[in-house]
C-alpha cells in the first residue's frame, strides 16, 4: 500500500517560492509543514541567478541574507547595449545594488532555513495530480503512488507544475538558453544586458558568478507560427557580442535551456485548499524574466494566508483575497512597467537614454533604475 503523509501545510516545489514559504511558516508558528521536490539538495538550477535589491530585502526579512551574502558576487554597475548599437558602462556607486548567487547555493540556504524552523523535506517526490473532494484540494499524489494530505497546499513547482491549477489565465512563455565559462574577459562587479534586434523585445546577458566564472545567456520569444532554433540563435548572439572575449575561456558544461511563463494579470491564484505562488502563479517579470524575488515575496504572502486560515485568524475567502491583493500591490505596477519597456525596446528609446548618460548622475540613476525594474 502506498505511503500517505499528512501535514497542516504541504508545499510542492523547493525553489525560492516554496522554500521561502516554508521558512516563513515556521516563523508564523506553523510547524507541521511538508515540502516536496523532484530533486534532492544541493542541486543545480538553470538560471541567471541575479538577485535584485528587492530580492535582497526579502532575504533579509527571511533571516538568510547574511548567509547568502557570504556566497554572493556583488554587482555595482551595469553595461547596457541598446538595439541601435549604443554601448554604455554605468555605475551605481560604491554600494552594491544587486548580487549574483548560484541557485545551487541560494536554494539550499533557503531550504536549510526552512528545515531549522521545523519543515520536513521529502526529495525525489514528483507530484502528479491533485487530491480533491467537493471542489477542494486536500493534497496531492506522486507518480509513485505516495499521497500527501494537507489542510492547505501551496503550489510552487514552477512552469512545469500545474497540479491543482486549472488553466484559468492567459499565460505567455519566454524562452531562455545559457552557458557558463571560466576565465572569460569581463569587468568585475558589473553585469551586462545586451538588447539586440535578433532577440527583441528581450535581451542577452553576462552575469559574473565569481572572480573567474560568468554565465551568459539570452531570452527570446518564439513566433506564433513556430519555434526558433535556440542553439543557432544563441550561437549567432555569442559570435556577434562575445567571440573575442570567449576566445581564451573554457566552457563549463553544455548549453542549458528553459522556459519562463508569465502573465500581465495577477489574479485567480487561489481556490479552496490551495494557493499558487511564484512561477506557478505566473508571477515572473515580463521584461526581465526575473522570478527569484517574485517567488520569495509571493511565497511569504502565501505563507501568511495559509497561517491565517489554519490558525483561525481569517476565513479562507478573506485570507485568499488578502493574498491576491498583496501580490497585486507587490508586482502589478512593475509588470505594467515591464510591458511598457518591452514596447520601448522595439523603438530607439534605449539608444536615446544611453546617449543621455554622459553625465555621471544620469549614469548612476540609469543603473539604479535597471536594478530596481
Amino acid at each position: 500500500m502506498a505511503e500517505t503523509l499528512e501535514a497542516d501545510v504541504a508545499i510542492i516545489g523547493a525553489g525560492p517560492a516554496g522554500t521561502a514559504a516554508a521558512a516563513h511558516l515556521g516563523t508564523l508558528g506553523i510547524k507541521d509543514v511538508l515540502l516536496v521536490d523532484r530533486h534532492d539538495f544541493p542541486r543545480d538550477k538553470t538560471c541567471g541567478s541575479g538577485i535584485s535589491p528587492k530580492g535582497i530585502e526579502t532575504l533579509k526579512q527571511l533571516g538568510v541574507w547574511e548567509d547568502v551574502a557570504e556566497h554572493a558576487y556583488w554587482i555595482r554597475g551595469i553595461r547596457i547595449v541598446a538595439p541601435g548599437g549604443r554601448d554604455s558602462w554605468q555605475s551605481a556607486g560604491d554600494v552594491a545594488e544587486a548580487v549574483v548567487c548560484k541557485r545551487r547555493v541560494l536554494d539550499h540556504l533557503l531550504l536549510q532555513k526552512a528545515l531549522s524552523g521545523g519543515t520536513r523535506f521529502i526529495p525525489h517526490f514528483d507530484a502528479a495530480e491533485a487530491i480533491e473532494e467537493n471542489g477542494r484540494m486536500l493534497g496531492f499524489r506522486g507518480r509513485d503512488g505516495r499521497e500527501v494530505r494537507a489542510k492547505m497546499t501551496l503550489v510552487a513547482g514552477g512552469s512545469h507544475c500545474r497540479v491543482g491549477l486549472p488553466e484559468l489565465r492567459p499565460r505567455r512563455t519566454i524562452q531562455a538558453i545559457m552557458g557558463w565559462w571560466d576565465n572569460a574577459e569581463f569587468r568585475p562587479h558589473h553585469v551586462e544586458m545586451i538588447f539586440d534586434r535578433m532577440i527583441e523585445p528581450y535581451y542577452g546577458w553576462l552575469f559574473p558568478e565569481s572572480e573567474t566564472r560568468v554565465n551568459i545567456g539570452i531570452t527570446y520569444e518564439d513566433p506564433p507560427d513556430g519555434k526558433k532554433n535556440a542553439r543557432e540563435l544563441f550561437k549567432r548572439f555569442l559570435d556577434k557580442h562575445y567571440a573575442e572575449r570567449l576566445a581564451n575561456a573554457t566552457q563549463v558544461g553544455g548549453f542549458r535551456g528553459h522556459p519562463v511563463v508569465w502573465s500581465y494579470k495577477i489574479d485567480k491564484l487561489t481556490a479552496p485548499g490551495r494557493i499558487a505562488i511564484g512561477e506557478s502563479g505566473l508571477m515572473t517579470h515580463p521584461a526581465t524574466a526575473e522570478g527569484i524575488y517574485q517567488g520569495m515575496r509571493s511565497g511569504m504572502l502565501g505563507a501568511e494566508a495559509a497561517a491565517d486560515i489554519i490558525q483561525g485568524r481569517r476565513p479562507q475567502a478573506e485570507a485568499f483575497e488578502r493574498y491576491e491583493k498583496g501580490c497585486v500591490k507587490a508586482f502589478q505596477l512593475s509588470f505594467w512597467g515591464g510591458g511598457v519597456f518591452r514596447k520601448l525596446v522595439k523603438t530607439n528609446a534605449l539608444d536615446w537614454l544611453i546617449a543621455a548618460t554622459d553625465q555621471p548622475i544620469v549614469q548612476s540613476a540609469t543603473a539604479k533604475l535597471m536594478a530596481h525594474m
